[in-house]
């Protein structure tokens, strides 16, 4: 006697994929289906890897660099999609290529920003490593004068790394791109993929821009709180997740008044802080000193004196610290960098198809003219 649950087994254990990438109403072939759902399947492993073990390792240097990488890969990937639909440029609708060039263009703003600000942030590397000479008591103890030297240096690198700028957090650019999410109604099979997988792609752009604005202004305003307006996409769920975590760490550290920053920068600026108030007491001592007639006076005498246990210690922490700083910000200014690359070779792919189309539409000629002065930028 057969049992109800004896028939054939469906091949996806946990359902079919497809049914939840795809509305009802949208019919695409096999191959498109695949191609969709590979896509938003990888997006989906990307936000499930961006999403920290401990929410404080959001606020960090490294997951910047990792949240970099990985919109890079997502770039990378739609390109590899958009050639596997072997949808020419000939065959876009011209909304598409606006959507496509306007996100481009807000993105290789958003990069100059963003190398701007990791700039801004390298240039108290100088300071730092100045700082570093005149204490490296690993070979000598320093003298009172390179104490007072290191004082002001230490405490100018804490005032240029607080000195939040306005750049990002005022910058329109972010704000802008997320006024373009939305899908669009495509009649077009191949077109209601590339719309999807766009759509995606600047879901992740936004969420992370936006979060950095927030890291790099200090600023809570610039946090951004994306609502997806459809559940059918493969990714929501790991999207959902790690926006409220990160949403909810960021909340948490301004509401107990704490500014946001970097752990990596926290963690120097807490040596520094330590060492300038261990030894700020001790860079000179007064000693009687006796004049030619024999009279004692009170006056400043640099007094040699040497290093206690803690603040070697300290010293040894501040140029640790400050060396994973320098590796992490040259890593993250390097993934900006790249990603900068990836967009620009994209939008520079889709104007040259445009060029060589047989007879291109002249308000494509006016975006190929209004946009080539982006190199320059």
């Amino acid at each position: 006697m057969s049992r109800p649950h004896d028939g054939q087994r469906a091949f996806f254990p946990f359902g079919n994929p497809f049914r939840i990438i795809l509305p009802k109403g949208s019919y695409l072939s096999l191959k498109l289906r695949e191609l969709l759902f590979s896509f938003e399947k990888n997006l989906a492993d990307k936000l499930k890897k961006l999403k920290p073990k401990d929410n404080a390792d959001v606020l960090t240097l490294s997951w910047m660099r990792l949240a970099i990488e990985f919109l890079s890969e997502a770039y990378n990937s739609l390109k590899t999609l958009i050639n596997e639909l072997q949808l020419p440029v000939s065959d876009w609708d011209e909304k598409w290529i606006d959507i496509y060039l306007d996100s481009n263009v807000k993105l290789l703003d958003i990069c100059i920003v963003l190398s701007s600000e990791i700039s801004r942030l390298n240039q108290g590397q100088i300071l730092l490593q100045y700082v570093l000479r005149l204490m490296d008591i690993s070979t000598s103890h320093p003298s009172p004068e390179q104490l007072k030297k290191s004082h002001l240096h230490l405490h100018q690198w804490i005032e240029h790394i607080n000195s939040k700028s306005f750049k990002l957090e005022n910058c329109p650019v972010i704000e802008n791109l997320r006024g373009t999410l939305g899908l669009p109604k495509v009649k077009s099979s191949k077109g209601k993929v590339l719309m999807r997988a766009l759509y995606g792609v600047k879901v992740l752009t936004v969420f992370t821009c936006g979060v950095f604005s927030v890291m790099l202004s200090g600023r809570s305003k610039a946090l951004i709180d994306l609502h997806i307006s459809s559940e059918d996409f493969f990714w929501f769920e790991a999207f959902s997740d790690l926006q409220a975590v990160v949403n909810e760490e960021i909340r948490r550290r301004f509401d107990n008044g704490k500014v946001v920053i970097f752990k990596e920068i926290a963690a120097v600026e807490a040596c520094a802080s330590g060492l300038c108030n261990l030894t700020i007491g001790d860079s000179c001592e007064k000693e009687p000193m006796q004049d030619g007639i024999g009279i004692n006076h009170e006056e400043e005498m640099i007094a040699p004196r040497k290093s206690t246990d803690l603040e070697r210690q300290m010293s040894i922490n501040l140029v640790n610290g400050a060396k994973s700083l320098a590796r992490e910000l040259d890593s993250v200014s390097k993934q900006v960098n790249d990603f900068f690359e990836i967009v620009l070779m994209g939008r520079d792919a889709l104007l040259c198809n445009l060029r060589i189309s047989a007879d291109p539409p002249s308000h494509h000629e006016q975006l190929i003219a209004g946009l080539s002065c982006i190199r320059q930028r």
